[in-house]
């Protein structure tokens, strides 16, 4: 398994906090950033990054459902 794959299975997504998600985000971020990777890490960064967004997203949605089922009054 590569640093890139580390936590990407979906259970492992699922069991993060949102965040947990975000601050993978922010540290994936960072090291792209600092241009000290070669092109094939950088690709899967990128892509860790999308599972990443997309758990967070998913996470958000279900929050944001709760939230207007708490709120409506019916």
């Amino acid at each position: 398994m590569t640093t890139a794959d580390q936590g990407d299975r979906p259970d492992d997504l699922e069991a993060m906090s949102f965040e947990q998600l975000l601050a993978a985000l922010e540290a994936l971020t960072a090291r792209m950033a600092a241009g000290e990777i070669g092109i094939e890490e950088a690709t899967d960064l990128y892509e860790r990054a999308g599972r990443l967004h997309a758990a967070a997203g998913e996470r958000l949605a279900r929050v944001q459902a709760r939230i207007d089922a708490l709120a409506d009054p019916h």
